[in-house]
């Protein structure tokens, strides 16, 4: 057993008034393990498929632990989610909840992730009613669009999400998008971070770049889809477009156990609408 497995206090506190017991929070590798699987358990509801699949992502992908991790999930924001999928997301947010509430979230981490409001937009029908039936309970009641990024509307908001998606799209198209996202933080509140989050691949990294683009590429026919073309670009180039677009861009690098060239670029949009 590793220590980080051992919970924060032994056994269970006392509440102060009536020594009530509660539950103690979990140590962090526990409780990524509870929520991996509190959040891929609505996908039973979609079908095998999505369970799986969802139970993978989670298990695989260092984003989502990331995310969590740095607090960038918090704050009770209103999400956009491009390129959702099956709305992994959305079911990650609302486990969180749940652990925050049941008196479990880890001491180490950030305050718990939440969100009041999320709207996923996911171009592939099979994912989007994927993503619908496994979120029919959340109490945070996602919404999910079947629509091109390129041309969906982007509603106010503090927080827009493209885990992974931008390069479907060619250069000209990322920069118009980039520039719609700008423009639905600015209408978000402005009491709280307004943020991108924003995964890519770092095409100045050859080997991983084109690791990742070949996994993307299985991905995408295991899930039932045909692979489009890509356009991918070096990190300084996608630092150099946010910048140029009013946003302050931080790198963080994303590909921890993977063979991958991802960076997680997480940028405040500056100013107000």
């Amino acid at each position: 057993m590793k220590l980080d497995d051992l919970p924060a206090r032994s056994g269970t506190a006392a509440a102060a008034s009536g020594g009530t017991p509660v539950p103690a929070p979990a140590a962090p590798d526990a409780a990524w393990r509870e929520l991996r699987e509190q959040a891929s358990a609505p996908y039973r509801a979609a079908g095998r498929f999505a369970w799986h699949f969802a139970r993978g992502k989670l298990g695989h992908d260092p984003v989502f632990r990331g995310l969590l991790e740095r607090g960038d999930l918090g704050g009770g924001a209103r999400f956009v989610d491009i390129g959702c999928g099956q709305g992994l997301l959305a079911a990650l947010l609302q486990a969180c909840a749940d652990l925050g509430a049941s008196g479990r979230w880890p001491v180490r981490w950030p305050p718990p992730a939440s969100a009041s409001g999320y709207h996923g937009i996911e171009l592939m029908p099979r994912d989007v009613e994927r993503a619908r039936a496994a979120s029919a309970a959340l109490a945070l009641a996602p919404t999910f669009e079947c629509a091109d990024m390129r041309t969906a509307v982007l509603p106010p908001c503090e927080r827009v999400v493209i885990l992974d998606s931008l390069h479907y799209v060619d250069h000209a198209a990322q920069s118009a998008l980039l520039t719609r996202v700008r423009d639905a933080l600015l209408q978000g509140r402005p009491d709280m971070p307004r943020r991108l989050l924003l995964r890519v691949g770092d095409a100045a990294s050859e080997r991983g770049f084109a690791i990742s683009q070949w996994v993307d590429r299985a991905v995408t026919f295991v899930r039932g889809h045909t692979a489009p073309p890509t356009w991918g670009r070096p990190l300084a180039a996608w630092i150099a477009l946010l910048q140029e677009l009013g946003f302050a861009v931080q790198s963080v690098p994303m590909s921890h156990g993977t063979p991958f060239a991802n960076v997680l670029l997480v940028a405040d949009v500056v100013g107000r609408a």
